[in-house]
């Protein structure tokens, strides 16, 4: 019997442990409940609300039904994680990808210490903002925000990663309350965007600067020798190694909508250092993608299809399933995905069920069971019709990070 075979058995058999074995080993109280989740001592359930009816009724059945890009469609062969080694295999390519056989960078970014930064003057419990520069190719510099809370610091970190043209309001509303539960944070933009906004020298010429590029016409500087992706995923890496020079975070847990929902899906499935991710609005397995409902079918940006990048999404599996995954494994790392039915941009509809229980499993099984070794889960926000990340999420995401066991 061959490997994936055996596997499918595996899975079924965890499966059918989940559905039908609940009741019968549902511990006696809500703090054993809440332990044997793989939480700490905090018992509080999850936070639910309904479908927000009012919208519901406003969309037709292709938000409410499976699409028929699903049916028949076998969800396990798409998920290529088998083992500890494929998880690190697929790292490893996409590092070489990104970086071309150099690693993660070792750098650390400038930092100016105590800047004032309009975009965050409505927060409030904020001690200090420092700015970090990150020089990259082609003389393009990413800036990123790191806001030290007034109250104590807790010893985590989150990070929030923008969109490419979604509003702050949104970063600002998720920002508050981890500054209010002592969280440092760090706010990102997506490459071009928002206080990234800057020229770029032409691959051509480097001498010469060309207009602020949209994503889509970064092409020309995607090279055997270079990935313009190290434009949205560089940063992160030289802030981090900054953060565990300076101030040794216990834990890094990351956030991000729409563009930075994709960053979040990448980054965590690269880099083991983050623990806890929260991508929403930002992903669906290839196979999907055409299946989203109107307005308009979900392909993503330049950053997000195989036809720009096809040396990057080079899997037999399903990428996006297989970085599921990879960033939900590893000792206190999980991953929760939020995706919002009735989304007015991307990712909308419901064909995500299909592949919740089989993401779910398949880390389940490469953790051998145990929730703090990995675990990985689905939000469905079926609370309004935006483009955002909406106040149910929020709550269910500081729940989350409230009842997940990190060590101090």
């Amino acid at each position: 019997m061959g490997r994936r075979a055996i596997l499918g058995g595996m899975l079924g058999g965890i499966g059918a442990a989940v559905a039908g074995g609940a009741a019968a080993a549902a511990p006696a109280n809500a703090a054993a409940a809440g332990k044997a989740a793989g939480h700490g001592s905090k018992a509080a359930p999850r936070p639910v609300a309904p479908v927000n009816q009012e919208v519901a009724a406003r969309f037709g059945p292709g938000y409410k039904t499976l699409p028929a890009a699903s049916a028949g469609v076998d969800i396990e062969p798409l998920i290529g994680m088998t083992s500890a080694e494929d998880v690190a295999a697929r790292r490893k390519a996409m590092v070489d990808y990104i970086w071309k056989g150099a690693g993660l960078p070792s750098a650390r970014p400038t930092v100016e210490t105590g800047v004032t930064a309009p975009e965050f003057a409505s927060l409030t419990g904020v001690r200090r903002i420092d700015r970090l520069t990150v020089p990259l190719r082609h003389q393009v510099t990413a800036k990123v925000y790191d806001l030290v809370p007034r109250r104590p610091w807790n010893r985590r970190l989150a990070l929030y990663h923008n969109g490419h043209s979604e509003p702050f309001d949104t970063m600002l509303r998720t920002i508050q309350p981890l500054l209010e539960r002592g969280y440092r944070v760090m706010a990102y933009a997506m490459p071009f965007h928002h206080w990234n906004q800057q020229q770029i020298a032409d691959p051509a010429d480097p001498a010469k600067l060309l207009p602020n590029p949209s994503h889509r016409e970064l092409p020309p500087w995607e090279s055997a020798d270079f990935s313009a992706l190290t434009f949205f995923l560089e940063p992160l890496t030289v802030t981090l190694n900054h953060a565990q020079a300076a101030y040794r975070p216990v834990s890094i847990e990351m956030i991000g909508l729409s563009g930075g929902g994709w960053t979040t899906t990448v980054y965590a499935a690269l880099d083991p250092r983050i623990t806890r991710s929260y991508p929403v609005a930002g992903s669906l397995p290839f196979f999907l993608r055409p299946a989203a409902p109107k307005p308009r079918p979900t392909i993503g940006d330049w950053e997000q299809t195989k036809e720009a990048l096809p040396g990057f999404y080079a899997a037999t599996s399903d990428d996006f399933l297989d970085m599921y995954v990879m960033a939900s494994l590893g000792p206190g790392r999980g991953q929760l995905q939020i995706l919002n039915r009735f989304d007015e941009c991307c990712f909308n509809g419901v064909g995500h069920r299909v592949y919740h229980s089989p993401v779910r499993d398949r880390v389940a099984l490469l953790a051998e069971g145990r929730p703090e070794r990995g675990r990985w889960d689905f939000l469905e926000d079926a609370t309004h019709d935006d483009h955002t990340i909406s106040p149910h999420a929020v709550s269910v995401i500081l729940w989350d990070l409230d009842t997940t066991n990190v060590t101090t």
